[in-house]
């Protein structure tokens, strides 16, 4: 699954593990997170993440 990196602080978002603290669950992928999901260390909006190129 792509992976997302935030472009303010550098958090990436790994489908594999999700984002428990903002209640996503391990699996979900980028695409389906709501539009108001926020970057959980800096609070940067979705539109600010960028695929990770491996």
């Amino acid at each position: 699954m792509q992976k997302y990196e935030c472009g303010i602080c550098g958090y990436v978002y790994d489908p594999a593990n999700g984002d428990p603290d903002g209640g996503v669950e391990a699996g979900a992928p980028f695409e389906q997170l709501l539009s108001s999901w926020e970057c959980p260390v800096c609070g940067a909006s979705k539109e600010n993440f960028k695929p990770v190129v491996e």
